[in-house]
């Protein structure tokens, strides 16, 4: 008889600072406990890449949506450079150049 492995699931709490709730925290731990809730056995790897990938280019999006295509708007929100957002938005393909 093999001994399966138990996930340790950690019960997620309300993350607050100041008496706020912080949502992105929130959610983005909750997504991670779901994710490692769902590996069905499989091994994470690479998951700071995998987060990355998965979150960046949203992120980018819906700044540059915020600022209304604004983009040294968007690069101040962001708290980049315009130069550094013009390569990733070409990165992602979110530009028109």
């Amino acid at each position: 008889m093999t001994a399966k492995k138990k996930t340790r699931v950690r019960e997620i709490t309300v993350q607050r600072a100041n008496g706020r709730d912080l949502p992105l925290r929130n959610h983005a731990e909750r997504a991670l406990s779901d994710y490692f809730t769902h590996l069905n056995g499989h091994r994470p790897a690479h998951l700071y890449d995998l987060v990355l990938r998965e979150v960046e280019e949203p992120l980018f999006r819906v700044v540059l949506d915020y600022a209304e295509g604004n983009q040294s708007r968007a690069a101040g929100i962001l708290g980049i450079n315009r130069g550094t957002l013009r390569k990733k938005l070409r990165q992602f393909g979110l530009s028109d150049s």
